[in-house]
C-alpha cells in the first residue's frame, strides 16, 4: 500500500508562534519578544531621536502596542520583525513630531518670557546682576539633556502644569515629573558650581 503524503499547513516561524501566544495574553511569550528585538528597536530609536529616554520610552510603547494588538497580526503580510520596525518606525516619528511642536511652544514662551522680564527692571544695577544670572541660567539649561530641558521650561516658562506638560508630550505622568526632577537638579548643582 502506497501511503501519500499528508499535506501539511506551512509551518509558522518561531516569531510567529510567539506572536499568537501574546495574542492569547501570554506574558512569558511578550518577554521572549522583547528579550529578542527591545535591543535593535531601541538602536534604531536612538540613532533617531539621540535620547536615551525617548528611544526607552519607544520600545516601551512598541511593546505595549503588541501587547494590545498582537492578534491583528497577519503571518501572511510580512515578517514580524518587519511588522515590529513598522511599529517603531511610527513610534519613533510621532516623537519626532511631539519633540517639534514641544521645542516650538517652548522657544515661543522663553521669548515672551524674556520679554516680559526686561519690562520690569528699573536699577541698571539690579538689571546687570539680574542679566549676569540670567544668561548663567539659560547656559546651565543649554547643558542639560533635551528632554529634561523641555520639561523644565513648559513648566516654568509656560506655566504648565505636569499634567498638561504629560497632555502636550504623550509621555506619562512619571516620566514628566522624573524629567523636571533630575533637570533641576542637574541645574541647581551646576548654578551653584559657578556661584
Amino acid at each position: 500500500m502506497n501511503k501519500r503524503p499528508s499535506v501539511m499547513a506551512a509551518p509558522s516561524s518561531p516569531e510567529s508562534a510567539i506572536i499568537e501566544r501574546i495574542a492569547q495574553q501570554d506574558q512569558i511569550a511578550l518577554s521572549e519578544l522583547y528579550d529578542r528585538y527591545a535591543r535593535v528597536i531601541y538602536a534604531v530609536a536612538y540613532k533617531s531621536l539621540n535620547s536615551v529616554e525617548e528611544s526607552e520610552e519607544v520600545v516601551l510603547d512598541v511593546f505595549a502596542q503588541v501587547w494590545r494588538i498582537a492578534s491583528q497580526y497577519k503571518p501572511e503580510k510580512g515578517r514580524v520583525d518587519t511588522w515590529l520596525f513598522m511599529l517603531a518606525r511610527s513610534r519613533i516619528l510621532d516623537r519626532l513630531r511631539s519633540l517639534q511642536r514641544v521645542s516650538k511652544k517652548t522657544m515661543a514662551s522663553v521669548e515672551a518670557a524674556q520679554i516680559q522680564f526686561n519690562q520690569h527692571t528699573v536699577d541698571p544695577v539690579e538689571d546687570a546682576l539680574i542679566g549676569e544670572r540670567r544668561t548663567q541660567v539659560l547656559a546651565a539649561l543649554e547643558q542639560l539633556p533635551v528632554e529634561q530641558r523641555q520639561a523644565i521650561e513648559l513648566a516654568y516658562y509656560s506655566g504648565l502644569s505636569h499634567s498638561e506638560i504629560a497632555a502636550a508630550t504623550g509621555l506619562s505622568l512619571g516620566t514628566v515629573k522624573t524629567r523636571i526632577r533630575l533637570g533641576l537638579t542637574k541645574l541647581r548643582d551646576r548654578l551653584e558650581a559657578w556661584s
